[in-house]
């Protein structure tokens, strides 16, 4: 079963509606909302590559969350989700199947509220991933055998705990026809530039949260309804592109995603393929390449998963300047590449591990400027 809660009796139930449970449930909701107040919003960067002329490009820099990645936003929302379908109260412990940005940004809330927070995740994760989660005072259960999810599961229902389950529960936790998400943000901030509607939104998938929101946005938007489509970029070892092709939802892969944050061995629940325009399928060689070119042109580290996406962005601005059409694309900086210093941008990493990355760092040199 997924969302698993310890369930309370009915005399919990009344002193949660009459006691102090909703005197914290008010205060929770209210610590939530706060944060995002203070967070405000993630600044929205133009990006320019030699060779696209005509097409504008921007990457919206969600590493500058109070978590530093993309995530914060769907942890905030699975918070409230659960809050306010009386999941979790007060003093119960929070469990979540991840490994990545997901557990370290609800070991943020779940800190801010005084919650327990435990990240099931798999053996060998990363030690930095690990000591970030802890450092925001959750803590971390290796699953043994590799399924954390059926492991997240079981700890909750032992715990009382509530198991979040990111991925049943993303793509229905964030209200998608607005409330400041980020399909909303993205088309406010672009309000005044030369291409106001982009041609295309480019975003992986990890739960599928992400697409789900920004595609139900676009098609609930009249101004943006018939001129904007939504590309998702999947990485190698992930089904999602597959899936999308053949409508299977049966789909399983041993292999496991080395792009961190997107691609799946499995389809989730919360992947919504019929919002989706195209799918990009990208070589781990050249996310790693674009992570790093991206990172010189800004000037600081971006993510691996960010490098996915640049290449999607570059696919379909080439596209579109063969065709001699002109627009603006539109992307997103998932995390910082600081999280990624032992292997992203570990020279001796890269090149045990990903040798056919400096093909692909050439091929990118085409589009740097000066």
């Amino acid at each position: 079963m997924n969302g698993v809660s310890a369930t309370p009796n009915l005399r919990d139930r009344r002193e949660e509606t009459d006691g102090d449970g909703r005197v914290w449930l008010h205060w929770a909701v209210g610590e939530i909302e706060a944060d995002a107040a203070r967070s405000a919003d993630t600044h929205l960067i133009k990006v320019p590559l030699a060779g696209l002329d005509g097409i504008e490009i921007y990457f919206k820099d969600e590493s500058t969350h109070p978590s530093g990645s993309l995530k914060h936003r769907l942890a905030r929302s699975l918070f409230l989700y659960a809050l306010c379908n009386g999941w979790v109260h007060k003093g119960t412990p929070v469990i979540e199947a991840s490994s990545g940005s997901t557990a370290i940004s609800e070991a943020y809330f779940a800190r801010l509220l005084g919650l327990r927070f435990i990240a099931v995740v798999l053996p060998g994760t990363a030690a930095a991933k690990v000591a970030e989660i802890e450092r925001l005072g959750g803590e971390c259960h290796f699953a043994e055998g590799g399924d954390i999810y059926s492991a997240a599961e079981r700890l909750a229902g032992e715990l009382g705990g509530h198991y979040m389950d990111q991925f049943t529960f993303a793509e229905r936790a964030t209200d998608w026809r607005g409330n400041n998400n980020i399909a909303e943000s993205i088309f406010e901030q672009m309000a005044r530039e030369r291409h106001p509607v982009p041609t295309w939104i480019v975003v992986g998938a990890g739960t599928g949260g992400t697409s789900a929101t920004i595609g139900r946005y676009v098609r609930y938007t009249r101004a943006s309804c018939c001129r904007t489509l939504l590309a998702v970029v999947d990485p190698e070892g992930s089904v999602f592109a597959e899936s999308w092709r053949t409508g299977r939802t049966d789909l399983t892969t041993d292999a496991r995603s080395r792009i961190e944050g997107i691609g799946r061995p499995r389809v989730e629940p919360s992947f919504q393929p019929h919002v989706i325009d195209r799918m990009i399928e990208v070589e781990d060689a050249a996310s790693f390449a674009a992570a790093r070119f991206l990172s010189e042109r800004l000037g600081r580290r971006v993510g691996p998963s960010t490098g996915t996406n640049l290449i999607g962005v570059i696919d379909l601005a080439e596209e579109m300047a063969a065709r001699g059409e002109q627009g603006s694309i539109v992307s997103l900086i998932c995390d910082s590449g600081e999280r990624y210093l032992d292997s992203a941008f570990d020279p001796g990493w890269l090149d045990a591990n990903v040798p056919a990355h400096g093909e692909w760092t050439g091929r990118l040199s085409r589009h740097r400027e000066g």
